[in-house]
């Protein structure tokens, strides 16, 4: 996707404000203010990208659509919850991740044809007390760890955040956030062995 054809003067205009200001300018609709986002966001989410699906057709591809929401779904930024470089990237991270996991179903599913095909019969219901069961367990233990460890363990591995971004979300310092994961995973590890036992 490339940008539209800027007006001059809306260009002079818009080259005096921020990356914050023109989002919030694109959340209105104002398609003179895309351009610069796009050339200011276009290549940082490609590197994000590309570093989390490696194929670079489909970081293209991921890109492309990452900038078609910031179009559509610019209305939602808001300056006052964090920077717009950061809404952005994680959109990106969020829609690469996707990739993967839609991926990794992709191929799981593939892997599982080919095992009923070849294989004993599968036992769905097992299956399925056993997720219960193991979802109920991770629960419980998430359960046990303080607000703070909580929320950070889930921003990170339910949402795919990295620490920067967890710690911006939670408005903690970055050393704060990655301690109080570490103890929770730690915590969370303990409580799931003695689940097991």
């Amino acid at each position: 996707m490339s940008p539209p054809d800027a007006d001059p003067d809306a260009a002079e205009r818009l080259a005096k404000l921020g990356l914050n200001e023109l989002l919030v300018l694109v959340g209105r609709g104002d398609q003179d203010a895309f351009v610069p986002v796009y050339e200011a966001v276009s290549g940082p989410v490609l590197g994000m990208v590309r570093r989390i699906l490696r194929d670079p057709a489909q970081s293209e591809e991921v890109t492309q659509d990452v900038l078609v929401e910031v179009w559509r779904t610019a209305g939602r930024f808001r300056p006052e919850q964090g920077s717009a470089l950061t809404w952005v990237l994680t959109l990106a991270h969020r829609r690469a991740v996707d990739r993967v996991r839609s991926s990794q179903a992709r191929t799981e599913r593939e892997r599982r044809v080919a095992l009923l095909e070849s294989g004993p019969p599968f036992d769905d219901v097992v299956e399925q007390v056993e997720i219960n069961l193991e979802q109920q367990q991770v629960r419980r233990c998430l359960q046990a760890l303080t607000e703070l460890q909580r929320e950070s363990v889930v921003l990170a591995y339910y949402h795919g955040l990295t620490y920067r971004e967890v710690a911006e979300s939670l408005s903690q310092p970055l050393g704060t956030v990655k301690a109080r994961m570490r103890d929770g995973l730690m915590r969370m590890r303990d409580c799931l062995q003695e689940s097991e036992v």
